[in-house]
């Protein structure tokens, strides 16, 4: 009965088109489909700064940038005193190209969430026959192409905004070497970005400033969940030797705290700030589809990525309160569908900034290459529902 399931499962993915296609031109990345049984910032322009020595260089390093990151202010402000907006399964799309997979996690790929001003990409890599692939969880649910040629992309991306640091963070589904992650790396170029600390297997509260990054051209940090750190690539950091994260699988908007989930090994969020870590808040809720089933939670998300602080969920207040809670603001922030909100109003006021230089999302024609499925197709629709139930009914 399971192969007939799976098999009826993998028929209805291949007729609604979420099988194996490549999303717009950014490429996939990870999601969450879950087929499983001090002072407040609201108050204040700039939220509590983090304990943190900028490197030696940092005063001089931007004298020639008019604008790092979006705004002048942050050129001088060390790595780990921003905070930077991120987009969850960033690559992992809810548009025309997906079908409206209800496993998708963005409605923009990865280059319009960085033009739209997001800095922290995050994604899930999969071993699909000996390549690193981008997958939803499984490559049969929902296949965004090879890691490195969503890379390639965001190199060029790069090229062409010298001004700005990129964080891009990876969950390696499937335990490959940090060697294999390399060999993608430097086959799509992108590893002539990546910045190398001092000592990159433990924490430190010693980063250079945006500046310095941009002004030495080293300016992609790279984190990889469940890696070891290996000197021969400096530039591939395992994630939980200088991050922390709140939890991730949130079923409600009252659900969300600033408790630190993982790694376990630092006790609490306290321990980890005094060890160095950088907080990484998630900020994402799912629904129930059916019993043992989530998926992202669409119909809240303008209460999710809400800037304001006044209701339960927003994300405003959830930032506030963990600024209150940790007595510093949280350097990284993951969101779902980052246009709503929009979110990154809630990392520019922590960061006490009035941007520039974005291009703004809220004209772009949902789906096509770059944007999402607004004119869902009733049929589409239902296909892709039926699909993904039928996916999720087989993994249990």
């Amino acid at each position: 009965m399971p192969s007939l399931i799976s098999s009826l499962a993998t028929a209805l993915l291949l007729v609604s088109g979420i099988c194996a296609i490549p999303q717009g031109p950014s490429g996939a990345e990870s999601g969450i489909v879950s087929a499983v049984s001090a002072a407040s910032a609201s108050t204040a322009g700039v939220a509590v700064s983090q304990a943190t020595t900028a490197s030696p260089s940092s005063s001089n390093a931007a004298s020639d940038i008019s604008a790092c990151n979006n705004s002048p202010l942050l050129c001088n402000r060390a790595y780990n005193n921003v905070t930077h907006m991120g987009a969850h399964d960033s690559s992992f799309l809810r548009d025309a190209s997906t079908s409206d997979s209800l496993a998708g996690n963005q409605y923009f790929n990865a280059t319009v969430a960085l033009d739209a001003g997001i800095r922290l990409l995050q994604a899930q890599v999969h071993d699909a026959n000996g390549t690193l692939q981008l997958c939803h969880t499984s490559c049969t649910l929902l296949d965004a192409g090879p890691l490195q040629d969503w890379l390639a992309k965001i190199k060029f991306w790069m090229d062409n905004n010298p001004n700005e640091v990129v964080t891009i963070l990876l969950v390696n589904s499937d335990n490959k070497l940090v060697s294999d992650y390399a060999a993608v790396f430097e086959g799509s170029g992108i590893s002539t970005y990546g910045y190398q600390l001092s000592n990159g297997s433990s924490a430190s509260n010693t980063w250079p400033t945006l500046g310095d990054m941009i002004t030495s051209n080293k300016r992609l940090v790279t984190f990889i969940a469940s890696i070891d750190y290996s000197p021969t690539y400096p530039y591939l950091l395992s994630e939980f030797d200088h991050v922390f994260e709140t939890a991730y699988n949130v079923p409600s908007l009252s659900g969300f705290n600033c408790t630190l989930d993982r790694p376990k090994g630092q006790g609490s969020a306290g321990d980890a700030i005094s060890a160095g870590l950088m907080p990484l808040m998630n900020h994402f809720a799912d629904s129930l589809l059916l019993q043992g089933v989530q998926i992202p939670d669409e119909t809240d998300i303008d209460i999710t990525n809400s800037p304001d602080t006044s209701t339960t969920g927003n994300l405003g207040l959830h930032a506030d309160t963990c600024v209150k809670q940790w007595g510093v603001k949280p350097t990284f922030i993951l969101v779902d569908f980052f246009d709503h909100g929009p979110a990154i109003d809630t990392a520019d006021r922590l960061n006490g900034i009035t941007a520039t230089g974005r291009k703004s999302v809220s004209g772009e024609s949902k789906g096509n290459t770059s944007g999402a499925g607004e004119n869902h197709s009733p049929m589409g629709m239902n296909v892709a529902l039926i699909a993904f139930v039928v996916f999720a009914l087989a993994m249990v």
